[in-house]
């Protein structure tokens, strides 16, 4: 099935802007208890990376024992993903259609920071139906968002002091926010999303939310918190096939 959604990141400036980042900063909390979340909950090696960028995130799966695809709509992104890593598997779809992949294969469908870019109730649930689709009879949807906290502090690696108004934008609203570790200052714009909305986006797609966390900066960690030890950026959603549970 075809989904229609935006090509926002399909540029050749911050494609190279974001092929040099790793896990400076705060984007290291984005990581940092990924493999134990996937070590509990995931059973089987077959993947695929949704949104996969420049490819950070497909090496990381790899380098945890996956034979894993990234995928991604910014043909731009995907050059920086193949140069820095030739070996990889990656795949261009066109306006999120993922028929090419075998329904009920996959052991993982991990994203990271990919829903902050589709902006509507609608957009998200198909997707995630979609997504859910692909997966395995016990495979699991590793989701990694922004929180909406994000939107309206100081960071080690973002800053928003210059858009006070992200503090009125509720779910489906864009916002803005600028990257600190990359050469590219531009202001990103993302679409913020509440946890009760995400709720909402996987009751529609069918999906029970099996887990969620919100990791924070701990002291003696390689980095001089802004904001992260006492708020939490990131939001990692473990979701499985089935209705959702209302105790969750």
């Amino acid at each position: 099935m075809t989904r229609a959604f935006p090509n926002v990141y399909d540029d050749r400036k911050r494609a190279e802007a974001y092929a040099k980042l790793e896990f400076p900063g705060t984007y290291y909390l984005a990581y940092r208890d990924l493999p134990a979340i996937i070590g509990e909950h995931v059973r089987g090696r077959r993947a695929i990376d949704f949104g996969c960028g420049t490819g950070r995130s497909t090496r990381f799966l790899r380098e945890l024992g996956f034979e894993v695809i990234g995928v991604d709509i910014a043909e731009h992104m995907l050059a920086q993903a193949r140069q820095l890593d030739p070996d990889g598997k990656y795949h261009l779809v066109e306006d999120g259609d993922l028929s090419v992949f075998t329904p009920g294969t996959y052991d993982l469908v991990l994203s990271v920071f990919t829903f902050d870019n589709i902006p509507t109730m609608e957009k998200k649930a198909g997707l995630f139906e979609d997504l859910k689709l692909l997966l395995s009879e016990s495979g699991r949807i590793v989701s990694v968002v922004s929180s909406p906290a994000i939107y309206v502090n100081e960071w080690a690696s973002f800053s928003t002091k210059d858009f006070p108004e992200n503090r009125t934008a509720g779910s489906g609203d864009a916002v803005r926010i600028v990257m600190l570790d990359a050469d590219d200052r531009r202001p990103v714009v993302d679409i913020v999303w509440a946890d009760e909305d995400y709720r909402e986006v996987y009751r529609a797609a069918g999906l029970t939310r099996v887990s969620a966390y919100a990791p924070l900066g701990k002291e003696g960690e390689p980095y001089r918190w802004v904001s992260e030890s006492t708020t939490a950026p990131w939001i990692v959603y473990v979701l499985r096939r089935g209705e959702l549970d209302p105790n969750r």
